[in-house]
């Protein structure tokens, strides 16, 4: 007999680690050789676009949501992956994008710009962000500081729109 009978626990547990491995690496964008993190925040493109047609408060508790998930799949695939914020978790910076671009209507300038400031506040870790990342246990760390660059992003994408009539 091949495989594990259907229900079994371990055919569960096998599926949940593909589940978790899957989210992890935002479908495998986190396995990229360059830039795992760059190829990971694409994979949030197309979550922004559906999320941002919705109403602005359903659009928040789903980022809200998204934020609380992306935080128990990185707790979960550091235990797989046997190492603190692995290169190939990206679903942080998918969750990170969305705090990026809240609020900001869909063109392909401010999606580029909100790109740019996220990468670049991902990259950089201004306070508190890095003291995140060091300082906090297993997937909340993991998400954290990804959480703080989309932030920072959004608010300096937000002014950019407004003084700079984007």
């Amino acid at each position: 007999m091949r495989g594990f009978p259907p229900g079994s626990p371990e055919k569960r547990c096998l599926l949940n680690k593909k589940f978790i491995t899957l989210a992890a690496t935002g479908f495998g964008s986190g396995y990229a050789p360059l830039a795992p993190g760059t190829a990971g925040t694409l994979v949030g493109i197309p979550l922004y676009l559906i999320f941002s047609a919705m109403p602005w408060p359903l659009w928040l508790i789903t980022i809200i949501a998204f934020a609380f998930f992306a935080w128990q799949i990185s707790d979960e695939a550091e235990g797989l992956f046997g190492r603190k914020d692995a290169r190939c978790i990206v679903i942080d910076e998918i969750a990170g994008l969305q705090w990026s671009l809240f609020l900001i209507a869909p063109t392909v300038s401010h999606l580029l710009l909100g790109f740019f400031l996220f990468r670049l506040f991902d990259i950089v870790k201004p306070f508190p962000a890095r003291l995140f990342q060091d300082r906090l246990p297993g997937g909340l760390g993991v998400v954290a500081d990804d959480l703080a660059a989309g932030i920072y992003a959004n608010a300096v994408l937000q002014i950019v729109i407004r003084v700079g009539g984007i």
